[in-house]
């Protein structure tokens, strides 16, 4: 049986936990040269080190990629070691809980740099190389968020709403070699979950939740591995909801 991925070269933004690592080691164990990102160097080098270990192949590059310096980085150090570019997730993201009158502007201008621009300006060094190759796919990070807002989290809302919209903006404006879709997670056990006061803080999204529990990273994983691969060569332009049914 062939792998779905075999040969690709693909990115994977704050893939040292969670969603990005389950999806980075996904993405490798079906032939994806996989290239790690986070801010963490001993949690990017223990997934490469995972990844080499079950046989795939991968590099870390340490950046944070809601700076505009580190975004070159990132890119010139994946085209040194792989040549290219085939496939992008924008995956990091940062939360907010402020209620809306304490929301500072620094918080929201972080938020979204981090949630939104960071993808925005990645998306913009990532696509010529991908529409001189004829074919690309991009896999966004959106959430549930994207659809609806809850009570103290107004920058996050708003940014992943953003998300949602400049997903669907970016398939329209580079397609037809580049497909482009977003993932909108539900409440996934996580890292950022755990900083936040882990379930328990988020009990109401499970009480609300069709299936009364959370997801895993590898939930997520599998879902970005079916579009990043021509499994899934007529979708675009989708937010897909991965989320138990807490927004059916």
């Amino acid at each position: 049986m062939s792998l779905k991925l075999q040969d690709k070269v693909a990115i994977v933004t704050g893939s040292t936990s969670g969603m990005g690592r389950a999806t980075a080691k996904k993405f490798a164990a079906e032939g994806a040269k996989v290239v790690v990102t986070g801010r963490n160097e001993e949690r990017a080098k223990a997934v490469v080190d995972d990844i080499v270990a079950a046989g795939g192949e991968a590099i870390y590059v340490i950046v944070d990629t809601a700076n505009t310096e580190d975004c070159h980085i990132l890119l010139d150090k994946t085209l040194e070691a792989y040549g290219t570019v085939d496939i992008l997730v924008n995956n990091a993201g940062t939360l907010s809980m402020s209620p809306l009158a304490e929301v500072s502007l620094e918080e929201w201008e972080r938020v979204f740099n981090v949630n939104v621009t960071a993808a925005l300006y990645l998306t913009q060094l990532v696509a010529p190389i991908m529409k001189e190759k004829g074919k690309g796919v991009i896999v966004n990070t959106a959430s549930v968020a994207s659809f609806a807002a809850h009570h103290g989290f107004a920058a996050y809302v708003s940014s992943k709403h953003a998300m949602a919209g400049l997903s669907k903006s970016m398939a329209w404006e580079l397609g037809p070699e580049i497909r482009v879709n977003a993932i909108a997670p539900g409440l996934i056990h996580t890292a950022m979950v755990d900083s936040i006061g882990g379930l328990d803080t988020l009990q109401f999204m499970i009480d609300a939740c069709p299936m009364k529990r959370a997801g895993q990273p590898e939930d997520i994983a599998n879902v970005a591995l079916f579009l990043a691969s021509d499994d899934s060569s007529f979708i675009d332009g989708q937010v897909i909801k991965v989320d138990g049914g807490f927004e059916a």
